[in-house]
């Protein structure tokens, strides 16, 4: 087990940390296309083809670069340069992890996205992260993408998760992750994990957190979104914030109570195992 209590932050990408779908800022434009065409023709191709949509739109993006433009791993790299993020996110990180430090815990940051593994690796702050989980695809001898390799909707989104809370992150571990493990020997247990997204491609996520004892924030952007209002009625996401990641901002502060929150619980909840511990070895010895 850890020496100090892990938390992990885990994160959307797409209007979550960045205020568009990723695609949007360089990809799109580059293939000569309008946004709103682009995703027109995704779900078209996802309709006529029974297709799952996030084959769909890796199905459009290779068909739309042949003859446009080169596409290997580096390229889609080279695309997360231009992606945009929220005001404050490129110092949220080392701020979070700051304050934890001085409750006595270790952050870790997550993302599970339906977006473009390779362009958030292009990102200025993907090495801020423990793990990327997004689609991503296969590539051939010349690093040409040839094949989705993986393809995250909103539903496969809820393994990762688990991959978490039991601390196995690797994606082809799946005998190990399936394999039982008590709640008190997880790595992060749920009570320790926050999930943030902005929308109902989220919720299974959300509510899976929420109902084991963690937390869920949804972030909306300009004034407050119907969604996500919506969301906190359901009693779908314990919190909303608007996507405002700055010093003192909304988003800082109920992080910051979370956090709060956590530390204490931790404490006890490790005294708790402790004396369960104790106590089963105490049984063991007297059955001798």
């Amino acid at each position: 087990m850890p020496a100090q209590p892990i938390v992990a932050l885990m994160y959307d990408f797409d209007k979550t940390l960045s205020p568009r779908d990723m695609q949007e800022y360089a990809f799109i434009p580059c293939v000569g296309m309008d946004v709103d065409a682009f995703w027109q023709e995704c779900l078209q191709t996802m309709l006529q083809h029974n297709m799952d949509q996030i084959l769909a739109y890796m199905y459009v993006m290779l068909q739309k670069a042949g003859g446009q433009i080169l596409l290997n791993r580096n390229e889609f790299r080279k695309l997360g340069r231009s992606v945009a993020l929220f005001p404050g996110v490129a110092t949220w990180f080392g701020r979070v992890n700051r304050y934890a430090a001085k409750l006595g815990l270790t952050v870790e940051h997550y993302i599970i996205s339906s977006g473009l593994k390779e362009i958030i690796e292009g990102t200025k702050i993907a090495p801020e992260f423990k793990a990327i989980y997004a689609a991503e695809f296969l590539y051939d001898g010349r690093g040409v993408p040839v094949w989705p390799a993986m393809a995250v909707n909103y539903t496969s989104k809820t393994q990762f998760l688990f991959r978490i809370n039991k601390g196995i992150l690797g994606v082809t571990e799946n005998k190990e992750l399936n394999e039982f493990t008590p709640e008190n020997k997880r790595r992060i247990p749920f009570s320790n994990m926050v999930y943030i997204g902005d929308g109902l491609t989220d919720v299974p996520c959300m509510k899976l957190t929420k109902v084991n004892g963690g937390h869920s924030i949804a972030v909306y952007q300009g004034e407050k979104d119907e969604t996500v209002g919506k969301m906190l009625l359901q009693g779908r996401v314990d919190y909303v914030s608007q996507a405002d990641y700055t010093a003192g901002g909304p988003m800082e502060t109920i992080v910051r109570l979370i956090l709060d929150h956590i530390a204490p619980e931790t404490k006890l909840s490790a005294i708790h195992t402790e004396q369960i511990d104790n106590a089963q070895k105490r049984a063991l010895d007297e059955g001798r």
